[in-house]
């Protein structure tokens, strides 16, 4: 039976499909950095491409490290106001070392400091936790839940014809409905002028027709 058993096995231990799953989640996360130069850069920044189980087994785990980043931004900007832009072992930074606003300091970015740390955990990787606390929980700072998608490919994989899948996180890659613009042709001004005075020659026929019946009218009576 498998009761309160939940997830997908993938053909692995449980120690196994746990490392891969935080591999899959750190390489999500490590295609946001600078790899200008470096020979093994990603195509596509935020896209991991993998199998459609996989995908949506390692969903959950990538959700929750971005939610309890997102959840760490306001301890980090309560802590700046007592930080100091002094360089690391000059005599004002020492001076604010043993000051008391480093006690406040340390009081207000300990909420930021275990979520790293928690994430870290999680993940097992501290370049993705860093890339993943700098630049992309402020992304979704606004944002409640939903940070990525999955998306189905036609193509199998080669080999063992797997399903194949994209996961990506939103914002970047969404598609935008533009509306298409009426077009305009050079001769419709000269149209709607002959247009117009036909309507008003036609107009002014009428009213001579009217009035022509009406004396006509008048003199027979």
């Amino acid at each position: 039976m498998r009761h309160r058993r939940r997830g997908r096995i993938l053909g692995r231990s449980p120690s196994h499909r746990r490392a891969m799953l935080r591999n899959l989640a750190s390489s999500l996360f490590l295609t946001e950095r600078d790899a200008e130069f470096e020979t093994n850069a990603p195509k596509v920044k935020g896209r991991v491409t993998t199998t459609l189980h996989k995908a949506k087994e390692v969903r959950p785990l990538v959700e929750k490290c971005v939610t309890i980043a997102r959840k760490s931004l306001e301890h980090q900007e309560n802590a700046r106001q007592f930080e100091t832009s002094a360089e690391r072992g000059s005599s004002e930074w020492k001076q604010w070392r043993n000051s008391d606003q480093w006690q406040k300091w340390c009081a207000a970015i300990a909420p930021t400091v275990a979520a790293r740390r928690r994430v870290l955990q999680l993940l097992g990787d501290k370049q993705a936790v860093q890339i993943l606390f700098d630049d992309i929980a402020p992304r979704f700072a606004d944002r409640n839940g939903g940070y990525t998608r999955v998306l189905r490919l036609a193509k199998p994989r080669l080999g063992d014809a797997g399903l194949q899948a994209i996961i990506e996180f939103v914002g970047v890659h969404d598609r935008e409905t533009v509306r298409s613009e009426k077009p305009s042709f050079g001769g419709d001004e000269a149209v709607n002028s002959d247009a117009a005075g036909e309507n008003s020659d036609v107009s002014d026929a009428s009213e001579e027709a009217t009035a022509d019946s009406g004396e006509e009218a008048t003199k027979d009576a």
